[in-house]
C-alpha cells in the first residue's frame, strides 16, 4: 500500500516509557519511545516501527521536533532508509494542533508515473480509461490534517509543478476537472536522497525544495547515535517475546557488544529484524552473540574496495579526486559534444556496476532517486523498460 488512511482513536502515536529493559537508575527519567500504530502488521515493511531518544543526537532531535511541531510550517525530513522518518512525521503531527485530524502517509515511489497524479490529487469520472467513478485524492483525504509525502525525490517533474501550485494556492484540481477544491493541509515530506544535489542536477525543482524545507529535520543513521542501539534492542526483545509468547528474555553481554560494533546499514529496521530472528533461534531464554545474524553488506563493500589494485600513484581519496580532475581536464580539452550528459552516463553506469547492477543501491550510493537511475539505465539500454 502507498498510503495510510486516517488513524483511529486507538492508533494515535504516543510517547511512552520503555519497559522490560535494562534496570534504570531509581531516580532516572523514563526513556521516551515512539512506535507506529498497528506495528504488529508491519513485519514485512522496510519502515522503522520504533524510535527512542536516549543518544545525545536523538535528544537534540526530539527537542527540535517539539519546537517545530506546534506550528503549521511544512517540514522536510532527511534520513537514510529505516531511520524512522515516518515515525518522526507522525510525532510532529501528534504534537501539532492538527492532532485530532487525519494523518495520511503516501509513498511517492510506490505509484507509477501514470497513476501518481490521480492518487495524490484525485480524478473525475471518465478522466482516463478505467475511471468509472470520481475519486478524491490523498490531499483531499488529509484535509484539515497532515499529508506525509515519503520519498518525495521520486516525484516526476510534472507532478512537482502541480504540488508546488497546491502549496501556493491551497487548492487541488482533480484529474479531468477544472474546478479547484480548497484544502487545508500541512505537508511533511521525507527523502533518503540529497535533494540539493537533485536540484543542481535538474531532477528536482528548486522552488518546490524551498517550499517544502521551511522546517528541516535531519535524522542521523543508527550507527551515528550508538546510545540508541541497546535501548532499541531491548524494546524489540520485549516486543517479540510477547508476540511469540515467551517468558523473560535477556541479552548476553557479548551480544550487546556485537550489536554496538555493527554499522547497521539498514538502520532501525535491520536491528528489529536481527532481534526477531535471534529470538526464534536462541536457547534457554538468552540471546547470545552467535544468535545475531548481522548483515555483511558494508563489510563486503569494504573488502571489495581493499582487494582492488590501487590506481597508479593513488594513495587515498585526495589522489582519486586529483586523478578525476585530470581526466575531466582531458575531456574538456577534447571539446566533445554532449560532454555533461556523457559524464553523467558514465557515472550512472559505474555506480550501477559497482553495486552489482542493483538499482536501489546505486541510487543510494549517488544520493538520487531510483526513478532517475531507472530512467537513465533504460535510455542507455542497460535494462529493459519492462523490467
Amino acid at each position: 500500500m502507498g498510503f495510510d488512511s486516517q488513524l483511529s482513536d486507538t492508533d494515535v502515536l504516543f510517547l511512552k516509557p520503555a519497559s522490560a529493559r535494562r534496570a534504570e537508575p531509581a531516580q532516572g527519567p523514563a526513556m521516551p519511545l515512539i512506535t507506529l500504530p498497528n506495528r504488529q502488521s508491519l513485519t514485512t515493511s522496510i519502515r522503522a516501527t520504533a524510535q527512542v531518544f536516549e543518544d545525545p543526537q536523538s535528544t537534540a532531535l526530539l527537542a527540535r521536533i517539539q519546537l517545530i511541531a506546534p506550528s503549521d510550517a511544512n517540514v522536510l525530513i532527511i534520513g537514510e532508509t529505516g531511520t524512522g522518518k515516518e515515525l518522526i512525521a507522525r510525532h510532529v503531527h501528534a504534537l501539532s494542533q492538527r492532532a485530532d485530524q487525519p494523518f495520511v502517509a503516501v509513498n511517492c515511489g510506490a505509484f507509477s508515473e501514470s497513476l501518481v497524479e490521480s492518487e495524490l490529487f484525485g480524478h473525475e469520472k471518465g478522466a482516463f480509461t478505467g475511471a468509472f467513478a470520481a475519486k478524491p485524492g490523498w490531499f483531499e483525504a488529509a484535509n484539515g490534517g497532515t499529508v506525509f509525502l515519503d520519498e518525495i525525490g521520486d516525484l516526476p517533474l510534472n507532478i512537482q509543478v502541480k504540488l508546488l501550485r497546491i502549496l501556493q494556492e491551497r487548492e487541488v484540481v482533480r484529474l479531468g476537472s477544472r474546478k479547484p477544491i480548497p484544502i487545508n493541509v500541512r505537508v511533511i515530506a521525507a527523502t533518503n536522497v540529497r535533494l540539493e544535489e537533485a536540484v543542481a542536477a535538474g531532477h528536482f525543482r528548486e522552488d518546490l525544495f524551498y517550499r517544502l524545507r521551511v522546517a528541516h529535520l535531519a535524522l542521523p543513521a543508527l550507527r551515528d547515535r550508538p546510545g540508541d542501539i541497546l535501548p532499541l534492542a531491548h524494546h524489540f526483545v520485549d516486543e517479540y517475546r510477547q508476540r511469540l509468547g515467551y517468558g523473560d528474555i535477556t541479552l548476553h553481554a557479548e551480544a550487546e557488544r556485537k550489536l554496538l560494533q555493527h554499522p547497521w546499514p539498514g538502520n532501525i529496521r535491520e536491528l528489529e529484524n536481527v532481534i526477531h530472528h535471534a529470538l526464534l533461534i536462541c536457547k534457554h531464554h538468552v540471546v547470545r552473540s552467535e544468535d545475531l545474524q548481522l548483515s555483511s553488506l558494508q563489510l563486503n563493500r569494504r573488502n571489495e574496495r581493499s582487494s582492488q589494485p590501487p590506481l597508479a600513484g593513488a594513495s587515498g581519496t585526495d589522489d582519486a579526486h586529483q586523478q578525476l580532475q585530470q581526466a575531466l581536464q582531458a575531456l574538456f580539452e577534447a571539446n566533445g559534444s554532449n560532454l555533461y550528459e556523457d559524464i553523467e552516463n558514465s557515472i550512472i553506469r559505474a555506480a550501477y556496476n559497482y553495486c552489482h547492477r542493483n538499482q536501489v543501491q546505486a541510487a543510494r550510493l549517488l544520493g538520487i532517486s531510483r526513478n532517475i537511475i531507472r530512467a537513465r539505465l533504460i535510455r542507455l539500454g542497460e535494462i529493459s523498460a519492462l523490467r
